[in-house]
């Protein structure tokens, strides 16, 4: 039996998970076309109300990247991320550590409980739901690799040939260059801009639907910037426009006003979930139908064991299960590649249109889309393609 010998957490320089902006995403060589969208475009948030943190949301959110390492004691590792920095990094080295230490390795669903349970006393939420997805994540990358097997056999095999991939940006004409049959739009206006700003996203969504016909599904992320009226209101105006879903409109702690708002707009697909950690809030979403889709981030959640839990309750409850931005790490594609719940797959596309996903790697292993599609790597654990020298490379 393969022990835990050693958990280290650091700060890593790559933007491992999320899309931040940064001027550089380290690996491409294609010159782009144009600019990223990302490197200028307003995008609508909870601090748009702050007149100086209104245009970029790189501006005031905290960020960090996190690289775990977990050592068995026969020297094999494997590698977790997430985000937020010195107070994940703290928790992982000082708390969880020391006391996870001569566990069973392969006792992936163990270790998470006592994380959890280790945790209470200051609440399992928030930034230790960060820390616990990085522990997780890399527990099983771990395990894969004890095993000569890829993660997705271990969690039960592929559910499908292939995985439906639909593309995340505003810069919807390289989505359908790339093959893409289903894009999602960041809403570019929000509570804060006035009565106007329905107008606007009205008239960006129309334009975007004629430019993709009606056989492209399409989507609106608006990224907690609503509040119930607003979304009310947008939602009566793009119904005619064919949505597949509205996405992320609320304060993701204010359970009630969800609710309001599902029994608000009964004709509109609903998906949230990117900001809420542990299973609970899925498990009251679930209970009381307030969602369509579910969309937990699988570096942010309490990684893949969480992410089972929430999978079989909204799978129990009617709701499909999409990560959010799933394919843009091995880790939510192989979850998703095992899942018959989870059909399809959200890619962030971060860099300039021209430059090819191949160049925009995160991890030397992952696979990208093609014509909208993915299969993930087989190698074992998830396939990360890290060596030695690459990982000593990353950390900060």
């Amino acid at each position: 039996m393969a022990k835990i010998q050693k958990i280290q957490a650091f700060a890593i320089r790559s933007e491992m998970v999320g899309a931040l902006y940064k001027g550089d995403l380290g690996t491409e060589r294609t010159p782009p076309k144009r600019p990223p969208w990302t490197a200028g475009a307003e995008v609508a948030g909870p601090m748009s109300g702050y007149e100086r943190f209104k245009r970029l949301r790189s501006t005031w959110r905290y960020d960090g990247p996190v690289g775990c390492l977990v050592t068995a004691d026969d020297g094999t590792t494997g590698f977790g991320v997430t985000r937020n920095g010195q107070p994940v990094i703290s928790l992982i080295n000082e708390h969880f550590a020391p006391l996870l230490v001569g566990e069973n390795a392969m006792a992936t669903d163990r270790v998470w409980d006592m994380m959890m349970r280790m945790s209470m006393p200051y609440g399992s939420g928030g930034l230790t739901s960060y820390a616990i997805s990085a522990v997780d994540l890399a527990l099983w990358d771990l395990k894969g690799k004890l095993l000569n097997t890829p993660v997705y056999e271990l969690a039960g095999g592929p559910a499908r040939e292939n995985q439906f991939c639909y593309a995340t940006g505003n810069d919807t004409e390289w989505h359908m260059e790339l093959g893409f049959a289903a894009t999602k739009l960041a809403c570019p206006y929000g509570l804060f801009d006035g009565l106007d700003a329905i107008s606007k996203n009205e008239d960006l969504v129309a334009r975007t639907r004629e430019l993709i016909g009606p056989d492209v599904e399409l989507m609106l992320d608006c990224w907690m910037a609503f509040d119930v009226e607003f979304a009310v209101r947008l939602a009566e105006r793009l119904r005619p426009l064919g949505l597949r879903w509205i996405e992320d409109c609320l304060n993701p702690d204010n359970l009630d006003a969800h609710e309001t708002l599902r029994r608000r707009v009964p004709f509109m697909s609903l998906a949230t979930g990117e900001h809420w950690y542990t299973q609970f809030p899925f498990a009251h979403a679930a209970k009381r139908g307030l969602a369509d889709i579910f969309q937990p981030d699988i570096c942010w959640v309490g990684g893949f064991t969480a992410c089972q839990r929430i999978n079989h309750l909204a799978e129990a409850s009617g709701i499909e299960v999409m990560l959010h931005a799933g394919m843009n790490t091995p880790y939510g594609q192989h979850f998703s590649f095992a899942n018959a719940n989870v059909r399809w797959g959200e890619y962030f596309v971060g860099a300039g249109a021209g430059v090819p996903l191949k160049e925009t790697l995160v991890f030397p292993g992952m696979a990208v889309p093609e014509n909208g599609r993915l299969v993930p790597n087989d190698a074992p654990g998830f396939g990360l393609g890290l060596t030695e020298d690459l990982l000593e490379a990353m950390r900060a």
